[in-house]
């Protein structure tokens, strides 16, 4: 058999190109409605989500004025935290929503390049709530989230920076620093600091940023583990009780 002459071959590119450019365009129309659907379906998703939250920052900023006001010290964090944990569980009973009630459940914590530890006290799709803080101090990112964030102050001093505004944010006890979703801040736990961190929103979309930081500098494979089983029983508990 011989080879296709020069005119044969000249015939057929523009045939083959056509059939690329066909194939291209195909797979970015089905790309694109794709990315559609999903915009579509986050978008619709977002604007009900409010209907799914069991707290509200004020009713929490309360509460964590009280634990303070109550508090034998200043410093009594664990008092407070109990105040904490055993007034929740007085105003949401088990049928309505999961708390974590073992207040000893604490888990080293590393984000943002700030360390410290937490105590998961509920978790869902929508919602979680915890206390995070260290005697230490420690400084990082606050990450850019889909969810708002309220750091209400019970022990120590929060310090907080987000340019162009060069003046430092400064929270005390009993104050609460609102982190609105898409913004993003560096934050310092000055000295000893811990705090009632309340976040509603999309929470998974929350979770790598919580845990990057294991990955790639820490390796702290232990504290992972225990994060995830944690935060995994939580959801599912809430899960079971129609909670998200």
């Amino acid at each position: 058999m011989g080879r296709p002459d020069s005119a044969t071959a000249t015939a057929n590119a523009p045939k083959n190109s056509s059939k690329r450019e066909s194939s291209w365009l195909k797979k970015w129309l089905l790309r694109s409605i794709f990315l559609g659907i999903i915009f579509a379906v986050y978008s619709w998703l977002d604007s009900i989500k409010d209907r799914f939250y069991v707290f509200t920052p004020e009713y929490l900023h309360e509460l964590s004025q009280a634990a303070i006001s109550a508090a034998p010290s200043p410093s009594d964090t664990d008092f407070m935290v109990s105040y904490i944990v055993s007034n929740l569980s007085a105003t949401y009973p088990s049928s309505v929503i999961a708390l974590n009630t073992n207040t000893s459940e604490w888990v080293l914590n590393n984000a943002g390049g700030a360390m410290g530890a937490m105590y998961i006290i509920h978790a869902s799709i929508t919602e979680y709530l915890i206390v995070f803080g260290t005697p230490l101090g420690t400084e990082g990112h606050t990450g850019l989230h889909t969810a708002d964030d309220y750091f209400n102050i019970l022990v120590g001093e929060q310090w907080a920076f987000s340019p162009p505004k060069l003046e430092m944010e400064r929270y005390g006890p009993g104050s609460v620093h609102h982190l609105q979703r898409g913004q993003v801040k560096q934050y310092k736990m000055h000295e000893g600091c811990f705090a009632l961190e309340y976040a509603r929103g999309w929470i998974p979309l929350m979770l790598p940023f919580g845990l990057m930081d294991v990955l790639t500098s820490t390796l702290d494979y232990w504290s992972l583990y225990h994060t995830v089983r944690v935060t995994g029983r939580e959801m599912l508990r809430n899960l079971l009780l129609g909670k998200i």
